[in-house]
């Protein structure tokens, strides 16, 4: 394989991509990003599959409140898909996501896409340009007279340029095609004439076997080369599958480290009683030295916890000094905070050795009322909206109603 090639490096929230960052796997949501829960637990269970960073669309006003709320209980940084309204974006930025992406075939205007773009500088959020096969410039659709490679990368150069007039770098930049010669051709010549670091993908790749077969095409020949900074498969199925399949990709060619346990954790927020961090450190310590193959989940909170990771097979969530023990989403044990880390260690030792039906029926008398009463109780101490959501949704709204950013 190839070196490398050299990118400046950008961070999507705690995600680093180009420079010498691990190539990372991204996917998106599929539920109306105003369903939030649905959403979360969409989010939680791509990230289990292996995404480092999920995408969710913001196409309406109800988008960006439910944004709002999901940013600060997600795993992983969220990247807001913008099509043809500028103020989707501005709305977007005030719920606070941590990435926006725009198709430079959409958003037209050049007053638009500086405001957006000078917006996104003072807040820190990066900015992919998407460019499109399908959905081109239409000027450039006259001059060149299809979607050429050459025209895919001039229109990322023209939104580039916009960007520079208003002293925004912060970019990666995607040239992405459902034809997978004219995906190649235009990252190999976009990547001779920039050093943003570059999203990979073969858009609109179409179901399995024959999406994964096209977008595997394109995206390793590319990865193969040295080029490419973070990779998206887009199938016509659900996106648990984009995200299993960008990992095993990066894996199968050496490219990230292959594992057995997946832990992953909340990032915390308003809910949190415990160190969420340090718990997470604990738990991977000790279940990493059993090198156990499971998918293992820690949770801030019992509110939202074990709901929103309920694909895990097993996790633990907390709450009222006490622990949540859950098996697929199921509440089996309620302990107390300082064993939280042991029983999940034991637990998911049984669970290995007996399966999760053994495991289920196991569950001790009682401990799902027993959790479902201290829900109940810090919701009522804490209320509905421990996060401040509301406050964002707020400026959203007015973002809307004025055309304006607010801060």
């Amino acid at each position: 394989m190839t070196e490398r090639r050299k990118t400046r490096q950008i961070h999507v929230g705690n995600v680093a991509v180009g420079g010498d960052a691990p190539i990372s796997v991204q996917s998106m949501t599929i539920t109306k990003t105003a369903d939030v829960e649905g959403t979360l637990q969409q989010i939680y269970a791509l990230n289990m599959a292996g995404a480092d960073i999920v995408r969710c669309t913001c196409n309406e006003q109800a988008a960006a409140e439910g944004l709002a709320q999901i940013v600060p209980r997600s795993p992983v940084p969220i990247v807001a898909d913008v099509h043809n309204n500028h103020l989707m974006a501005l709305a977007a930025l005030e719920a606070g996501v941590h990435c926006l992406r725009l198709n430079p075939g959409n958003i037209r205007k050049p007053e638009h896409i500086k405001l957006v773009a000078s917006e996104a500088k003072d807040r820190g959020v990066p900015i992919r340009i998407g460019v499109n096969a399908g959905s081109l410039d239409r000027d450039l659709y006259e001059k060149y007279g299809k979607a050429t490679p050459e025209a895919l990368v001039e229109s990322a150069q023209i939104e580039l340029r916009y960007f520079e007039e208003v002293g925004f770098d912060d970019v990666k930049i995607s040239v992405k095609a459902s034809n997978v010669p004219l995906m190649i051709e235009s990252y190999r010549q976009l990547s001779a004439v920039t050093d943003h670091p570059l999203h990979l993908g073969v858009t609109e790749a179409g179901p399995p076997p024959a999406g994964l077969i096209k977008a595997t095409a394109g995206m390793a020949t590319l990865l193969a080369e040295g080029i490419g900074d973070t990779i998206r498969y887009s199938l016509t199925a659900d996106p648990v599958e984009e995200a299993k399949a960008g990992r095993q990709l990066l894996e199968a060619m050496g490219l990230r480290e292959r594992r057995g346990l997946d832990l992953i954790a909340c990032p915390s927020c308003g809910r949190a009683e415990i160190d969420v961090i340090q718990v997470a450190k604990d738990a991977q310590a000790a279940l990493e030295a059993e090198n156990l193959p499971i998918q293992v989940a820690v949770m801030g909170c019992v509110v939202n916890g074990p709901g929103e990771a309920r694909e895990a097979d097993i996790g633990i969530a907390a709450g009222r000094q006490r622990g949540h023990l859950f098996v697929k989403g199921q509440v089996v044990r309620v302990v107390p905070e300082d064993e939280m880390v042991q029983a999940l260690l034991e637990e998911a030792r049984l669970l290995v050795s007996e399966g999760v039906d053994a495991r289920l029926a196991a569950a001790d008398a009682g401990a799902e009322a027993e959790a479902e009463a201290d829900r109940l109780a810090l919701l009522g101490e804490q209320g509905a909206d421990a996060n401040a959501s509301e406050q964002k949704v707020d400026l959203i709204r007015k973002t809307m109603e004025d055309g304006q950013p607010h801060k």
